[in-house]
């Protein structure tokens, strides 16, 4: 740094204060909310847990329980209508699945 002038460095000092932000907003996940697709109640993961779009669907399944929805399950995601145990999609608020698990 000894070539450079205190004028470069500031100069580059500053640069590099503006960008932040920027950088901050690419690395956070939450910055820019993207929509998420919605699982297909037909692929094997959805199959396997049993999943259903509409919670009354499931009324006849041993371990559904009256009230129990994607959007009161631990594994919800308010923000994309995500479920952590559909990666990468999103659910029916109004869904549910074998797996739900009431909100800590």
């Amino acid at each position: 740094m000894a070539n450079k002038s205190r004028r470069d460095f500031m100069r580059n000092s500053m640069l590099g204060l503006a960008a932040l932000p920027l950088g901050v907003g690419i690395l956070s996940k939450t910055a820019f909310a993207q929509e998420l697709p919605r699982v297909d109640p037909t692929s094997s993961t959805a199959q396997a847990l049993n999943y259903v779009e509409d919670a009354s669907d499931a009324s006849d399944h041993p371990a559904y329980e009256e009230g129990e929805r994607c959007d009161n399950c631990m594994f919800y995601t308010a923000d994309n209508q995500g479920c952590q145990l559909f990666p990468g999609n999103s659910v029916a608020p109004g869904g549910w699945c074998q797996s739900w698990t009431a909100q800590g």
